[in-house]
């Protein structure tokens, strides 16, 4: 069985009569546990619960009562998000042993729409690093490079859909945690709005910006993923065209320090888009720089005080790295943060002005590639300076409170970021099945 094919053509399948739910869990279920580095992608695998959920999704189909494209479908779990009487840790020893009684609302939501759930995937320590580096629990792999970190927070996310252990996977994104994995294995990654996908029962990290979002195989996939999480309809993709689509370039930041690869594979992916008919303009917005000065401020300050308590009880649990990112908000006054956030709301009001003609902003997702693990264990500056690159694009969009959707652009470890309106997911999943044609 072919479990590189997309969740919406295994989705297909099962509606034709073609494919059975419970074989495709059973063929999900054995790739996982004949898989070299499972116990690098999985925190836990849910294999009862997903057998009983395929078996009803069975009967559905036969019925002829299935609940939509994805009914049937084994996905993943970052794992922050709340599953009934399975441990849910977050990546931390802080947690160890959370078992939460009931599942996370997304969780539930996508259950009743028929998704079958897998496991419960690795993730960054509390999800505070773009990186996907452990030393906790688990460091998973990377598609592309065994050398190189996948990607974080949502690591064994990514890992699982990129490694044909999971149809789709679901993460959150703070800073950039969905579109950084996905990037970095070739993955379509979703940032919803803040506020759009329900985060209840999911254990936050800064909730002012915490969004949970699918990590996918394609945009189609994506869209009925976020339909899933949130028991809604799905966007109608059907006729998307980019032809007199207008795309601004944010030259503002986006391109400092940037490597050549992310670079190239970049301009290449703009220039594909204008061939099919795309407007590009380039844009500055200093208001973008102004914003990601104050990430010192906003991220750690909420960060640090939401986990103080949990933190400053057993501060020896944690790595260091992770500790210190977590300790850089322990100072932030209470009148600087309020004050942050006046500041940010009037860029981002800036920001909605700069960009209200265009239909999407386009950035690199990231501005360099992933990073060897090794020297990442050694190197302390390399770790700071990495962590930081890899996530200053992407903080861009949730400082800002946007939607954004991340793209493979062809080159390995390289993606191209559509940031679109607040709230306009569906817009955006329309421009993005677009540009996944013609970027191929």
């Amino acid at each position: 069985m072919d479990l590189s094919r997309t969740a919406s053509d295994l989705g297909r399948d099962i509606a034709a009569g073609r494919l059975d739910p419970v074989d495709l869990t059973e063929a999900y279920l054995a790739a996982i546990d004949g898989h070299a580095d499972a116990g690098r992608i999985y925190a836990r695998v849910t294999a009862d619960r997903a057998r009983a959920e395929a078996s009803a999704a069975r009967d559905r189909a036969k019925a002829g009562l299935r609940r939509g494209l994805l009914d049937g479908l084994p996905v993943s779990w970052k794992d922050l998000v709340d599953s009934a009487g399975v441990a849910t840790e977050a990546g931390s020893a802080l947690l160890k042993g959370r078992v939460p009684a009931v599942d996370g609302e997304a969780l539930r939501n996508a259950s009743m729409q028929g998704l079958v759930c897998l496991g419960k995937t690795h993730l960054s320590e509390l999800a505070f690093s773009g990186l996907g580096y452990n030393p906790i629990t688990a460091t998973p792999p990377n598609v592309n490079d065994p050398e190189a970190v996948p990607g974080g927070s949502s690591s064994g996310a990514a890992a699982s859909v990129a490694f044909g252990l999971a149809a789709s996977s679901v993460g959150s994104d703070t800073g950039g945690s969905v579109r950084i994995p996905s990037a970095w294995n070739d993955l379509v990654g979703l940032k919803t709005t803040a506020g759009r996908v329900s985060c209840v029962g999911t254990v936050a990290l800064a909730a002012r910006f915490d969004t949970l979002g699918p990590l996918a195989r394609s945009v189609e996939d994506a869209a009925q993923m976020l339909a899933a999480m949130e028991a809604g309809r799905v966007a109608d993709l059907a006729g998307a065209t980019l032809s007199g689509v207008r795309f601004a370039v944010l030259e503002t930041a986006a391109f400092d320090d940037i490597r050549d690869a992310p670079a190239a594979a970049f301009d290449d992916a703009v220039a594909r888009l204008g061939a099919v008919g795309a407007k590009i303009t380039r844009i500055t917005v200093p208001e973008v720089a102004e914003a990601l000065a104050l990430s010192g401020t906003l991220f750690p300050a909420e960060a640090y005080g939401t986990w103080k308590d949990v933190i400053e009880a057993a501060p020896e649990k944690m790595y260091p790295e992770i500790l210190a990112r977590f300790r850089g908000g322990a100072d932030v006054k209470a009148a600087d943060y309020v004050a942050a956030w006046q500041v940010l709301d009037r860029c981002r009001a800036a920001y909605a002005d700069a960009t209200a003609a265009f239909d999407a902003v386009l950035v690199p997702t990231s501005p360099i590639l992933p990073p060897k693990l090794e020297r990442l264990t050694t190197d302390h500056a390399y770790y700071v300076t990495e962590n930081l690159l890899a996530l200053r694009n992407t903080r861009i969009g949730n400082l800002m409170g946007l939607a954004v959707l991340t793209l493979p652009t062809g080159t390995p470890s390289c993606g191209i970021s559509l940031m679109g309106a607040p709230m306009g997911e569906e817009k955006l999943l329309r421009l993005g099945v677009a540009a996944e044609r013609a970027l191929g």
